[in-house]
């Protein structure tokens, strides 16, 4: 089966994060989501505040050793200023997103997550984000502004309100075309919507 890894911090942000995670699981992939907590934080629970004050529950804590590309197929890093911070900044994500892109799987980031492709140290390569954030990556990057950008296994996308395509994006990466038409169908997107 199809499995995605969706790393989630306090202050991620809840659309980039639900938004994908349910249209993976509308496409059949098998979805976990993954507490990361700085070392000031407690680790004991899996209750998450993101961006605008919601509660999530995370599936697990964390564990770098066993959410590596050999147990996945993609590798999802939200945005959200306070929750990116925390997982761009965490050197074990770093690691992985350079081991998932090594291993041929792919990456998403979204929104302030694509900072995570400069913390990472990945090599210079399209690549979108936020506009808060573009002025971090744009001398790194070939930077665009695009809805999505795919350079690759890496796939990046700007914020809340491109959420959906994001999603699809990666769903068709992973299951094909036709399951992104069968999981786009029944969201009922408004007509002349250019995906």
């Amino acid at each position: 089966m199809v499995a995605a890894l969706i790393l989630i911090a306090n202050g991620t942000e809840e659309m980039e994060f639900t938004i994908t995670y349910d249209t993976l699981v509308r496409a059949g992939v098998e979805c976990t989501s993954a507490l990361v907590t700085p070392a000031d934080e407690d680790p004991a629970s899996l209750v998450v505040t993101g961006s605008r004050g919601i509660k999530f529950v995370a599936d697990v804590a964390f564990n770098p050793a066993a959410h590596g590309p050999d147990n996945f197929d993609l590798l999802v890093i939200p945005g959200g200023a306070k929750g990116a911070k925390t997982l761009s900044n965490n050197s074990f994500v770093q690691r992985l997103v350079r081991e998932y892109l090594r291993s041929s799987k792919y990456v998403g980031m979204i929104c302030a997550g694509s900072l995570a492709a400069l913390t990472s140290g990945l090599p210079k390569q399209p690549i979108t984000s936020h506009p808060s954030v573009k002025g971090q990556l744009e001398k790194d990057f070939e930077y665009q502004e695009s809805s999505v950008v795919v350079s690759g296994h890496l796939v990046t996308s700007r914020g809340p309100g491109t959420a959906f395509l994001f999603a699809l994006t990666l769903t068709e990466f992973l299951c094909g075309s036709e399951k992104r038409k069968a999981v786009s169908g029944p969201m009922v997107f408004p007509e002349g919507i250019d995906w």
